[in-house]
């Protein structure tokens, strides 16, 4: 068993599908929209991201998050420049000899871990 599905509360589907995108390879061709508005949208390993649309996100807890993770520090390295340059907040940062990651925020603010540690 493996959790293959997370449901989000988003302010517009469309645009957390071009960061989701953009940034965590989720596929746009594969959206799909449902008479409630969700968008279900999956990435090349089979996990669907439920972006469900509302007017307003509430605050979350800081501690939560969902995460990727990467096979090499250089991987999550990379990524975090791409962020940084196109101005996406990040929030916290770690480069260790045995984790590195950092957390970003998305559109509507849920935090997105990007990690590696050794296996």
């Amino acid at each position: 068993m493996r959790m293959n599905h997370l449901g989000l509360p988003v302010r517009d589907p469309q645009r957390s599908v071009r960061f989701y995108h953009a940034y965590f390879g989720f596929d746009p061709a594969t959206a799909r929209r449902y008479p409630d508005g969700t968008v279900i949208v999956r990435d090349a390993d089979g996990f669907d991201l439920a972006l469900h649309a509302v007017e307003a996100v509430d605050a979350l807890p800081a501690f939560l998050h969902f995460g990727f993770r990467l096979a090499r520090p250089d991987d999550v390295r990379t990524l975090l420049r791409r962020l940084e340059a196109d101005a996406v907040e990040v929030v916290e940062r770690y480069d260790d000899p045995e984790y590195t990651a950092f957390k970003c925020l998305d559109p509507d603010a849920h935090r997105v871990e990007v990690y590696w540690e050794p296996s």
